[in-house]
């Protein structure tokens, strides 16, 4: 894995060394940061289900000002954060560690991100993940005016979107899809 463009190109990212954990492919965080090019600049990104953290340092290679990441396992919380210290954006980087959708619920990180906080918002959880319309709702609020929120999923399997959300774009490259959705309120 590498950092495939903005003032990190090229550094390398480690990858896990365990099962279980699918870190969003080269070419498809190519394809999402082609599409989300004019949001990043200043952005805050959130991002649910970081993994390595490959797609939040993209983020900030690219231009954006900070991301908020959430991750229940251990093991890819300190792979993320060792991650963001070799490419020196640690101080841009916050990571939690937790269930998402229990972290977008609490107090603590609703302190230091409060609703409509958030450019982008980036959810990868597992394929085969039973909760994606529960935590597409709970991170709609997040969302702030004009942002986006990018989910990816498999691409045999519709995302049962909440009525919160409207899709405005999907894009599949092989098993994987990226599902791009606004607030409904801001779709004409």
């Amino acid at each position: 894995m590498r950092v495939i463009a903005g003032h990190l190109k090229g550094r390398r990212l480690a990858a896990p060394t365990w099962d279980g954990l699918r870190p969003t492919s080269d070419k498809l965080r190519e394809t999402l940061f082609n599409i989300l090019a004019t949001r990043l600049p200043d952005a805050r990104v959130l991002d649910l289900c970081a993994g390595t953290g490959a797609v939040g340092i993209e983020a900030l290679s690219r231009g954006a000002a900070a991301v908020v990441a959430i991750e229940s396992d251990p093991r890819a919380v300190a792979l993320a954060t060792r991650n963001a210290a070799a490419c020196g954006v640690a101080a841009d980087y916050t990571i939690y560690s937790g269930d998402a959708l229990a972290q977008l619920a609490s107090g603590s990180f609703a302190r230091e991100a409060p609703a409509g906080s958030f450019d982008v918002i980036f959810l990868d959880p597992p394929y085969a993940f039973a909760r994606t319309h529960e935590l597409l709702v709970a991170a709609a609020p997040y969302l702030r005016s004009g942002g986006v929120l990018v989910l990816e999923r498999a691409s045999r399997v519709e995302p049962d979107i909440p009525n919160v959300l409207e899709r405005v774009r999907d894009v599949r490259s092989g098993d994987s899809a990226l599902t791009l959705m606004v607030r409904r309120a801001e779709v004409l």
